[in-house]
């Protein structure tokens, strides 16, 4: 949980002076953000963090209880300084620059204080972490997960703590990372920089095309899925996502699929199901995949009228996580994930005010869904 300072520039900024524009105090931080949108979209998450008594921590805590989600699994204390981090966001609504301070994550996140949620974890349709956690909670947590049967995600929050993947990869069913976490996490598994660096993916980001962009991605997603990770979802910012396995579709949807979900009761699946149901789409696994290579679905992102793409990513990841706990198959989750990401650059802070459920699951929905000649487009290398 963090609190995220946003500027934003009312006109270009200049080296060494002040420039005028808009600074407003957001609620913030990966895993909050995910469970915010998780809630907007009818689940209630269960957070486990931390908080300082400071005023930063207190604005935290009010947002959150406010939403009428339990704060049991937030520790709170005089002697931790809340998260705070500070962006700089441009006219494009792009980050430009920030500064995070988030020690007490690391710090006071303990192991300790995630195993005595084991039983809540225990119960849960999914556990989602964020690598702001240090590894040895990490691991924690992904055991418990483990050890119950629970899927666990991994999001990877920056290029650095992507690389904390290395010691629970094996425990991981599912994890988001972008193409240059993606290239992070793979030479950090491959204890050597053997893929090709960070500064290379501009070229390919510019230059290729989709194909040839998952060509030379393609031994990055490898690596990962051959070190235990099931399930790969690939952003792709404006491209849209990649939905990558070493199995096919119903390997993919086994993978997440968990018997504690709320699929009858869901106003979620009820309108994903009403609106579109599964069935219509099951032709698209006439495609077949090569042995040596993964399989990949491309999910093309929806049009959208940029406001701030600062909150899409952790939208798409709670739309997925949303759905999945509604008990939506991986494939409706990830188009969801797409529509959800949509309402997040059309609005204003890091999670909309509020989701339409009827529009996350209808129109937009079924545009991300049925996408290219009205199938998911599956690629075969």
């Amino acid at each position: 949980m963090v609190l995220d300072i946003h500027a934003k520039p009312s006109t270009p900024a200049k080296p060494g002076t002040t420039t005028p524009g808009m600074i407003t105090w957001v609620s913030g931080g990966v895993a909050r953000n995910i469970s915010e949108c998780m809630l907007k979209l009818g689940t209630k998450p269960f957070m486990i963090s931390v908080l300082g008594l400071d005023v930063p921590g207190q604005f935290l805590l009010n947002a959150w209880s406010s939403s009428g989600l339990s704060t049991e699994g937030i520790q709170k204390q005089e002697d931790i300084t809340t998260p705070v981090v500070s962006n700089i966001i441009g006219a494009d609504g792009e980050l430009t620059a920030g500064v995070a301070s988030v020690q007490a994550v690391e710090e006071k996140l303990t192991p300790e204080w995630i195993w005595q949620f084991r039983d809540t974890i225990r119960s849960s349709p999914v556990v989602m972490v964020d690598a702001n956690m240090n590894p040895c909670s990490l691991e924690a947590a992904c055991q418990i997960a483990e050890d119950a049967g629970i899927p666990a995600w991994f999001e990877p929050v920056s290029v650095k703590k992507s690389k904390r993947v290395v010691s629970i990869a094996k425990s991981i069913t599912c994890t988001s990372p972008n193409l240059d976490e993606l290239i992070a996490m793979a030479n950090a598994l491959s204890c050597r920089d053997e893929y090709f660096s960070i500064q290379n993916l501009q070229h390919i980001r510019q230059e290729g095309s989709l194909e040839s962009m998952i060509q030379v991605l393609e031994p990055a997603i490898c690596l990962l899925l051959e070190k235990g990770i099931k399930i790969v979802v690939l952003t792709l910012g404006s491209d849209g996502v990649l939905l990558c396995s070493r199995g096919g579709a119903n390997f993919m949807r086994s993978a997440m699929r968990n018997p504690i979900s709320n699929r009858y009761r869901s106003p979620l699946y009820k309108a994903v199901s009403s609106s579109c149901p599964l069935n219509k789409f099951h032709c698209a696994e006439r495609f077949k995949q090569h042995n040596s290579h993964p399989y990949i679905v491309h999910f093309p992102a929806l049009p959208a009228s940029v406001v701030s793409v600062t909150g899409a990513g952790d939208c798409l990841v709670g739309g997925i996580l949303a759905s999945i706990c509604s008990g939506l198959d991986i494939m409706q989750s990830v188009a969801v994930g797409i529509a959800a990401a949509k309402g997040a650059v059309e609005a204003v802070g890091n999670v909309p005010s509020e989701f339409c459920v009827k529009r996350v699951a209808g129109m937009d929905y079924k545009e991300a869904l049925f996408c290219r000649e009205n199938l998911p487009y599956f690629c075969e290398y």
